[in-house]
């Protein structure tokens, strides 16, 4: 049904109309008219001006942009060719705690003689200094790998130096260290520019033996001899690390953990679970006479281990073993307390092997610096004694198993955190290869390549 029109509006129209049409009403619709028309104008000049203001204003910002374009050079530096955006390289390079792709790194193709030749020791992969294998195995495969030198931030130096054991006391012998070293850089910095654009400063090399980059397994002889003069603006990544300082680490160095392989761990877990029962109470297995030599007049130990054999020994809680046994991971694994007092170096792999099986690590070692602190909580997940209170050690674990011993284990039953100390074949999100990359993301101020982004963008900016 069609919508009807109220009545009274076709009268009210046409009342209009005929007023219009006579005298006076016609004459203030005349006015009417006029304002409308004013208000018209008014709003016409209104619209205009705005108009106008707003594409000059585009006018200005647009000029001055190109003027700042025209300031900048007419080409493109390779540097802001080689950066992927205007962020920091810092900040390329860990995005967020996820993310290392923007990381770059050249492993040299170096002959074998000085790395893989060294494999035919079967131990060579396996043993506590087995880090410098694995974390070259896992660059190789790595996201980070770049096959585009000019591209890298870092170049990997694959030198192993510790794969040699002599025969008699089992013992590392790297004498022959300092002239494998050098003469890889020789021949990298004959074959390739980078070694001497940047004197060694973004390259890496792994130290992971007792005093690091000093190449020795003696303290003393190692303090003599110092970090190698090839070797001082380099980066090192190494097990040896202190709080004090100390000769041997007097060079760019990362702290990173002995080898301790996560097969071995895996087995191990498989049969003992780190929150399983345990059934030892204070855990130690290892030559029980080492000491450190008294260095420079400091005293590192007073025969340490000694002490701990003669004092507790006979105490039923201490479970003290000094011959080797091949599933001693098995002990560790039954603990509740691990002792990691120091011998010939602060170090030991009982630190790593502790926190991957869950027991707890007691740390006796004055001074000693342990690894990525940023991701192992060391103060929540372990206990350290001074060397001087070894002899109350008995008393302290006590202590501690009667007040905070539940929250200890809770934070080292984290497997986050064991994860950050194992060494895989492929590098993993988290793991200790991983950390090594994370920790050289914060030295990218040693790139050659990064550095030079860096002052381009500070050029253009």
């Amino acid at each position: 049904m069609a919508q009807k029109r109220p009545p009274n509006s076709r009268g009210y129209y046409v009342k209009m109309k005929l007023l219009h049409k006579h005298g006076r009403p016609h004459h203030h619709h005349q006015q009417q008219q006029e304002k409308n028309c004013l208000y018209r104008y008014y709003k016409w000049v209104l619209w205009l001006s705005l108009s106008l203001y707003f594409f000059t204003s585009y006018l200005i910002s647009n000029n001055n942009n190109n003027n700042h374009h025209s300031k900048q050079p007419s080409h493109v530096s390779r540097a802001l060719m080689e950066s992927n955006h205007t962020t920091p390289p810092q900040q390329q390079a860990l995005n967020s705690l996820g993310s290392l792709k923007n990381l770059k790194v050249f492993v040299y193709d170096l002959p074998q003689k000085y790395n893989t030749d060294w494999l035919s020791n079967e131990r060579c992969s396996k043993h506590l200094f087995a880090s410098e294998v694995a974390i070259h195995r896992a660059l190789l495969t790595s996201e980070v790998r770049t096959f585009d030198p000019y591209d890298a931030d870092f170049f990997f130096v694959p030198v192993y130096v510790s794969c040699n054991f002599s025969t008699v006391n089992g013992f590392p012998a790297i004498g022959h260290a300092r002239s494998l070293i050098a003469s890889a850089v020789s021949l990298v910095s004959s074959e390739y520019p980078f070694w001497n654009r940047s004197r060694g400063s973004d390259h890496v090399f792994v130290a992971s033996h007792d005093f690091g980059s000093c190449f020795h397994t003696l303290e003393d002889v190692a303090m003599a001899d110092g970090v190698p003069e090839i070797m001082r603006n380099s980066i090192v990544l190494q097990t040896f690390g202190v709080v004090y300082d100390h000769p041997c680490q007097s060079v760019e160095h990362v702290v990173i953990p002995p080898y301790v392989s996560p097969e071995s761990v895996r087995d191990t877990m498989e049969n003992f679970p780190v929150n399983g029962r345990r059934d030892i109470w204070a855990f130690f297995r290892g030559k029980m006479e080492l000491h450190p030599k008294n260095v420079s007049g400091r005293f590192y130990s007073k025969k340490v281990r000694t002490v701990i054999w003669r004092k507790f020994n006979g105490d039923r809680r201490f479970y003290l073993q000094r011959q080797r046994f091949a599933g001693y991971q098995s002990e560790i694994a039954r603990s509740v307390f691990c002792l990691c007092p120091l011998g010939w170096a602060p170090w030991s792999p009982r630190l790593v092997e502790s926190v991957a099986l869950g027991c707890v690590p007691v740390i006796i070692a004055d001074g000693i610096r342990l690894p990525f602190i940023s991701a192992v909580k060391w103060p929540e997940i372990s206990i350290t004694v001074a060397e001087k209170d070894v002899g109350r050690l008995a008393e302290i674990l006590e202590r501690v198993a009667a007040t905070n011993l539940s929250t200890i284990q809770r934070n080292l039953w984290d497997p986050v955190t064991r994860s950050a100390l194992l060494f895989n074949s492929q590098v993993q999100k988290g793991d200790a290869t991983w950390q090594i990359l994370r920790a050289l993301s914060e030295k990218l101020d040693r790139s050659f390549r990064s550095s030079r982004v860096s002052r381009q963008l500070d050029f253009d900016t």
